[in-house]
């Protein structure tokens, strides 16, 4: 009895030390923000709440969102991310993308597509594009507001002012 005590116990620690190890390892791993940053693209071309993503080795890549995502963006557009949001990376551009469209005046737009270059992203709607400063992506916008989404401190902050 004494030696399967022991055995079981070596056997706990064991698999402790393998899950823990499993666990940093994932851990490690970059975030969807910090590969799109890998690939020269800024992390705010991603709204604030990637759940994960996959990379596969030639480049197709799948990026999963907490839920759909919708907001205003300057120019009078609206943006809208599916949960599930697909593609490739390939040398500066990302191609074939599904899960990502644009409200222009009442219709819907597929973003099919978008290319860096220099300190430009051109997003393309078709054979159509327009393209906007890299610097305007620094920040995640958040779903439903934006990038003009006030904070609860800042908002607290605004009516403590007004009282």
């Amino acid at each position: 009895m004494r030696a399967f005590k022991v055995q079981s116990c070596h056997f706990l620690l064991v698999s402790a030390l393998v899950l823990s190890s499993a666990e940093s390892l994932v851990s490690e791993a970059p975030t969807a923000y910090e590969m799109l940053e890998n690939f020269d693209f800024p992390k705010g071309i991603l709204p604030e709440g990637v759940k994960g993503y996959k990379l596969n080795g030639d480049g197709t890549f799948v990026v999963l969102l907490s839920g759909n995502c919708e907001f205003k963006v300057d120019g009078g557009y609206v943006l809208k991310y599916s949960s599930k949001i697909s593609g490739k990376v390939d040398s500066g551009s990302l191609k074939n993308l599904k899960g990502v469209s644009v409200k222009v005046l009442f219709a819907w737009f597929g973003i099919n597509g978008v290319v860096r270059n220099d300190e430009e992203l051109n997003f393309f709607v078709g054979p159509l594009s327009a393209s906007f400063p890299v610097s305007n992506f620094e920040e995640c916008p958040r779903c439903s507001c934006g990038f003009d989404c006030v904070t609860d401190a800042a908002a607290a902050a605004a009516l403590s002012a007004e009282a």
